[in-house]
């Protein structure tokens, strides 16, 4: 496992602002809350109601292209389990594993598997005939997968309204309705920001604010480019279960929760959105009873549109951008919030620098 941390220097910090009630809020809240810090999340719609709501929800690390992201990402996956046995199982977690045969996501199935083995990851490449036993629903069963067993995903709203709670019972204290318009500076320094209910200021702000970190931080002449990245998905009504796994096949990637809903979309790179959403999202069900036997009656639920927040090089955007304030912005971030969130909660009570998230501060776009 890479080492966690460098030095540590003296920090004193009692007081953090979160602007964002998503997914890496949620976890960032529910470290410094449980650390006795005075917690206040401002968000200004419903926890979870924006990117989070609307996300695949896949956690994995075979979407790690370098080496350190891989890093990051695997850390991530097994601050899970950590996660979740602090919340004592009240996280709503799948680790259905992943089975991938999509050409864009894999290249060659055989150098994917041996490059994320070689990086101790558990992937390898199962035949045509295993993959129709472990997915005897899918029709056209491909010659080759590539099956990476110890991924799964997330309920992502009911994980972070679960990561809210246990922040809050610890004393951390949620906002909504309340948007934060500016941040607000002292010389150099950021010590608060202005909403509707007035200023609020702190030791720290954190922004996990998605897309709209760029905008905050335009503000106090910051340059951290996020494009929102528009993702399409399509829901459906509870069915009897059709997949076993997270399925990421040639324009369609599925996966099916415990509650029997089958989740779908096109493209994990973005794409346009369309101007009749539901008539997507209808013709991606269609698609999958077309891939899938016994699907017949499956049922249009919903059509969702996220706007995934991307950094302008592809990659996280973690750490402090200027003093007083911490910068979080990423995709996947249903992946990587249980690293971030804790490691965050180091970096800013202890004067901490994790050397996992060394390559990803928001400082490389000035």
């Amino acid at each position: 496992m890479p080492q966690d941390t460098q030095t540590a220097k003296e920090a004193l910090v009692s007081s953090v602002l979160i602007i964002g009630a998503g997914i890496i809020g949620a976890v960032t809240a529910y470290h410094l809350a449980r650390r006795g810090v005075a917690v206040t999340v401002i968000e200004r719609g419903r926890p979870a109601a924006g990117a989070t709501a609307a996300s695949f929800a896949w956690i994995n690390a075979s979407a790690g292209r370098t080496k350190d992201y891989f890093d990051l990402r695997q850390r991530s996956l097994l601050e899970y389990r950590t996660l979740a046995a602090g919340l004592n199982g009240g996280l709503p977690l799948e680790w259905s594993g992943s089975l991938i045969w999509d050409e864009d996501e894999v290249g060659d199935p055989a150098d994917f598997a041996a490059r994320y083995s070689a990086w101790s990851y558990e992937s390898r490449v199962v035949e045509k005939d295993e993959v129709a036993r472990r997915e005897p629903a899918v029709k056209d069963v491909p010659d080759r997968a590539v099956l990476v067993p110890d991924e799964g995903s997330l309920h992502p709203v009911k994980g972070t309204l679960a990561l809210l709670d246990a922040a809050k019972a610890a004393g951390a204290n949620l906002i909504e309705g309340w948007t934060a318009s500016r941040l607000v500076t002292r010389g150099d320094r950021v010590v608060g920001v202005e909403t509707e209910g007035g200023e609020m200021t702190a030791d720290c702000v954190l922004l996990a604010a998605g897309s709209d970190t760029q905008r905050l931080c335009d503000g106090v002449g910051l340059t951290v480019p996020i494009e929102a990245s528009p993702g399409l998905l399509a829901h459906c009504k509870p069915h009897a279960r059709l997949i076993n796994h997270i399925l990421i096949t040639p324009g369609l990637h599925m996966r099916q929760d415990a509650e029997g809903h089958l989740i779908a979309g096109r493209t994990f790179g973005g794409g346009p959105v369309p101007n009749d959403r539901e008539t997507e999202g209808r013709r991606l069900v269609r698609d999958i009873k077309e891939r899938l036997k016994g699907a017949d009656g499956l049922e249009f639920e919903a059509a969702t549109v996220g706007y995934r927040p991307i950094p302008a090089d592809g990659y996280p955007a973690i750490g402090f951008a200027m003093p007083g304030l911490y910068v979080a912005a990423m995709h996947s971030g249903i992946t990587l919030a249980p690293a971030v969130g804790r490691f965050a909660a180091l970096e800013i009570l202890d004067g901490t620098e994790v050397s996992l998230l060394q390559p990803f501060r928001p400082g490389r776009f000035s």
